[in-house]
Formats: structure tokens, C-alpha cells, sequence
């Protein structure tokens, strides 16, 4: 016998130590995989939920550039003078927030999909499918859903 095996006594059926270790790990990494989101979208919110309301101020949001809220998961831009976009800031590679914008560039910090502020179109990957735009507008400042 060329392994050290510690005898059980019958009917022990307790599990072994690597048994133990084993199914904490698989636990600990569905965990982790949950926690970065599944097929994306994850949290992202319906126009519908968002009617009505002023998700940003305009003088708040750069001219080439955009704000990220995350309280709402929404990522408003303007492209040119006046004109505003509003996009979900949840990634549609795998539920991510998206935690930059610049250079006209929407970034996503976890897997680097990349998409274009004046459409939410995929600039670059994993990322295949474009961010969800709402329809705004601007009234009394404010960048208010519609």
C-alpha cells in the first residue's frame, strides 16, 4: 500500500479534509462569479422606472465627456454642446457598473468593454451587445428621462 490512509471506524461518514476544502472553495467561487454578474444587465433599470425623472444636472455633465450615477446605475453624456445621452451604467458583458468616462469613451473597469458616448455602441470587447439608452431631455436644467 503506497499511501498513508487513516482507518474510519464503521459507519463514520464524516468527510475527508480535502472533501471539506474542496466544496468551500467551489462555494467561495460561485460566490465571486455571482458578485460580477451573470449575462449581463444585471440592475439595470427600465426607462418605465426612470420616466419622469431628473437623472442629472446639465451643467454637471462635460461637453465630450459624461457622469456616472451610480445610485441610479445611469451614465449621461454629451457628446456636443447641448445635446444629451443617457445610458444604463450596467455593462452588458457581465453586470458590471462602468466606472469612467472619457475621451469619449464609456469604461467598464472589469473586463475593459469600452463603449461610445454618443450612442452606447461596443467600441471595443467582451462586451458584444451596446448599452441600453433612455430618452431625455432637458428641462429647467435638469437631464429628466422621457
Amino acid at each position: 500500500m503506497g499511501e498513508n490512509v487513516m482507518p474510519r471506524a464503521a459507519g463514520d461518514g464524516g468527510i475527508g479534509r480535502r472533501a471539506a476544502l474542496c466544496g468551500c472553495a467551489g462555494v467561495v467561487g460561485a460566490t465571486v462569479i455571482a458578485g460580477c454578474g451573470g449575462s449581463g444587465g444585471g440592475g439595470a433599470k427600465s426607462a418605465a422606472d426612470l420616466k419622469g425623472k431628473q437623472i442629472a444636472k446639465a451643467a454637471d455633465v462635460p461637453v465630450g465627456g459624461g457622469k456616472i450615477y451610480g445610485d441610479e446605475k445611469v451614465v449621461v453624456t454629451q457628446p456636443t454642446q447641448g445635446a444629451f445621452k443617457a445610458f444604463t451604467a450596467v455593462c452588458t458583458h457581465q453586470g458590471c457598473t462602468v466606472g469612467s468616462v472619457r475621451n469619449g469613451i464609456i469604461h467598464c473597469p472589469c473586463h475593459g468593454s469600452e463603449f461610445k458616448i454618443t450612442d452606447g455602441s461596443v467600441a471595443k470587447g467582451p462586451a458584444d451587445r451596446p448599452l441600453q439608452e433612455y430618452p431625455v431631455q432637458v428641462e429647467n436644467g435638469g437631464i429628466v428621462v422621457t
